[in-house]
C-alpha cells in the first residue's frame, strides 16, 4: 500500500501572526482520510510571525516534537524547562499526566519556521518530561539519522512509543534505503526539495504512506530535507 499525500491537498489556517499547514486533522481542520496514521496524529507545518507565538497552553498524554527549519523557537513550560531552539535541534515534550507550555518567536525581525509532530504514546499518566539535542547537516547528510526512537539508541531523544524518527538531506546521487518490518507502517514527509520514494517523485509537503512494504527507497534527489516515521500500525 502507498497512498500520495500532496501538499496543496492539506488543511491550512492563518491567524495573522501564524501560518500553518496541517497534514492531518488538527484544530478547526478535518478530514477523515486524513486524521492520523497509526499513533501519528499531527504534522503542523508552522510558519510564526515576528513577535507572535502560541500562548501558555495545556497538553496531555501525548508526545510533541518540534523540528525546527529556520528561525529561533522559544520554548517554556510548567516544569521550569526554558530554551530557544534552531535550525537543527529537535525537542521531545512528553506531556504525560499534564504539562502547560508556550512557544514564541522572541524575534522583532525574523519569521521562525518549524514543524510541530504529535504522537499518541503507548503508556498514558506518566510524569512529564523534557529533552532536546542538535543533529548536525552532516549527520544527515546523504544518509538517514535517527532523532527519535522509543529507546534513546544512537543518542536520539526519546520517545513512548514504539516508534522512530529518521531525517535525511539528500541531493543528486544521493540514495538512502530504510528495512520495514512488513507489519509495520511508514510514512514520508518531504519537508523541501524534491526527491522519489519507492518510486513516487515527491516535492516540498508532499507526504507518502506505506504499508506492506519491506524496503523503503530514497533516490534522484535534488536538495531534499525528508523525515521518515517507522510505525506500528
Amino acid at each position: 500500500m502507498m497512498e500520495v499525500r500532496r501538499s496543496e491537498e492539506r488543511g491550512a489556517a492563518h491567524h495573522g501572526w501564524l501560518m500553518s499547514k496541517h497534514s492531518f486533522s488538527f484544530a478547526d481542520y478535518y478530514d477523515p482520510r486524513h486524521s492520523g496514521f497509526g499513533p501519528l496524529l499531527v504534522i503542523n507545518e508552522d510558519r510564526v510571525a515576528p513577535g507572535g507565538g502560541f500562548g501558555t497552553h495545556g497538553h496531555r498524554d501525548m508526545e510533541i516534537i518540534s523540528y525546527v527549519l529556520d528561525g529561533a523557537l522559544e520554548h517554556k513550560d510548567s516544569m521550569g524547562t526554558g530554551s530557544v531552539l534552531h535550525y537543527g535541534d529537535v525537542q521531545r515534550m512528553s506531556a504525560g499526566s499534564g504539562v502547560r507550555h508556550s512557544e514564541f518567536n522572541g524575534s522583532k525581525t525574523d519569521p521562525v519556521h518549524f514543524l510541530q509532530i504529535w504522537i499518541e504514546p503507548d503508556t498514558k499518566g506518566i510524569p512529564p518530561s523534557y529533552e532536546e539535542k542538535h543533529f548536525s547537516t552532516d549527520s544527515k547528510k546523504g544518509k538517514l539519522r535517527l532523532i527519535a526512537s522509543r529507546d534513546g539508541r544512537q543518542d536520539s531523544v526519546l520517545i513512548h512509543q514504539d516508534a522512530s524518527i529518521y531525517a535525511a538531506i539528500l541531493d543528486e546521487g544521493d540514495k538512502a534505503e530504510h528495512a520495514l518490518d512488513s507489519e509495520r507502517l511508514a510514512y514520508v514527509h518531504v519537508i523541501r526539495g524534491d526527491v522519489t520514494v519507492n518510486g513516487v517523485p515527491l516535492k516540498d509537503g508532499d507526504a507518502l504512506k506505506i504499508g506492506g512494504e519491506e524496503r523503503v527507497v530514497f533516490d534522484k534527489a535534488e536538495a531534499a530535507e525528508v523525515l521518515l516515521f517507522d510505525l506500528p500500525a
